[in-house]
């Protein structure tokens, strides 16, 4: 394939990825609806070029691994969907992993924009965890790490190089996959979920799209939840109102966290979010960058909680991940606009 064809299947990939970051609204710190069950399978049978509900389809080369179970806590299955195109043999690729948002309460591991890097050869994992009405603060941190370690112990299996897992995530999602970055070492967010003990659950890249960061500073922020409140999201998160448990809600804020020895960050926030304000992306941001850790703050003007239509954002996404994880950079550049 020559390089204009290459460059043509890159632009339609994230024009792709750009309708479906438009299209997760659904993630929403307010959403109620409960998500879909996941259930585990005895064996995973490869399905090439699959297409999931209210996803795109699948190119032709990558085996999707549907409900693939990486933990089980009492009788509640905790499952992956695993992207993975061909690649030569004897390479390793490259995983980002994908994290739901739903206001910790709600929401599904499919459809998942991340499908849209496996065009530049990176396998994917879209990953359930537990919601807050069946469990409490840190079970939900300590599911996506559960996941990682799995993800981390079977990477012979799978192909995927060990030392270049990236996390993404939106609202809910955002927070977890902040907290996997700034809280690799957090011996208390660890938990056991899956076992794999000893295996790291270290992140080497995150890409954070409007996760709150930090719990008390919520408090007269504008926003359309009352977020101190005994019924927000965070309280629910947390089985108890922020303002009362304040140690409880800096445990689950990612800036209580932050080192230097923190992963490369890209953070995305809409200016006009009215959900999760804008400004608690640039507390993590401010903390990254005086702890001397590489981020970027992208603030998308006009955007609210998600729904990003700027075409800098997908290009911005597959730009770090390719950097980060790849050592590599993009083939080509969508033009600029509107950041900071």
């Amino acid at each position: 394939m020559n390089m204009k064809a290459k460059r043509t299947l890159y632009r339609v990939g994230y024009v792709v990825l750009a309708c479906m970051l438009a299209a997760l609204t659904s993630a929403t710190m307010g959403q109620d609806r409960p998500g879909a069950g996941q259930k585990a399978v005895a064996q995973q049978k490869p399905e090439a070029g699959a297409k999931r509900p209210g996803q795109a389809a699948l190119p032709a080369n990558v085996k999707l691994l549907r409900d693939v179970e990486y933990a089980k806590v009492g009788e509640k299955s905790l499952a992956l969907d695993l992207y993975l195109p061909d690649h030569p043999a004897g390479t390793k690729m490259a995983l980002v992993i994908w994290v739901h948002g739903g206001a910790w309460r709600a929401g599904s591991k499919n459809p998942t924009p991340a499908v849209a890097l496996l065009r530049d050869g990176f396998a994917v994992a879209s990953i359930s965890y537990r919601f807050s009405q069946a469990a409490k603060f840190p079970a939900q941190i300590n599911d996506c790490k559960g996941a990682v370690r799995f993800l981390r112990a079977n990477a012979a299996r799978y192909g995927l190089d060990p030392n270049a897992f990236g996390a993404w995530g939106s609202s809910a999602g955002g927070h977890l996959v902040a907290l996997m970055g700034t809280a690799g070492d957090a011996n208390d967010l660890e938990g056991d979920v899956g076992g794999n003990v000893g295996v790291s659950s270290h992140v080497q890249a995150v890409c954070d799209f409007f996760g709150p960061t930090d719990f008390l500073a919520m408090k007269g922020l504008a926003s359309t939840i009352q977020h101190m409140s005994a019924d927000s999201p965070e309280s629910q998160l947390l089985g108890a109102p922020v303002a009362e448990n304040p140690d409880r809600a800096r445990q689950a804020s990612p800036t209580t966290y932050v080192s230097k020895d923190d992963p490369p960050f890209l953070i995305v926030h809409g200016d006009r979010d009215m959900t999760v304000p804008y400004q608690q992306s640039e507390l993590l941001h401010e903390a990254l960058t005086k702890a001397g850790v590489a981020s970027e703050l992208y603030i998308v003007k006009g955007a609210g909680h998600g729904g990003f239509r700027d075409p800098a954002v997908p290009e911005k996404v597959r730009a770090f991940f390719l950097k980060t994880l790849k050592g590599a950079s993009p083939a080509a550049t969508a033009p600029q606009a509107g950041g900071k």
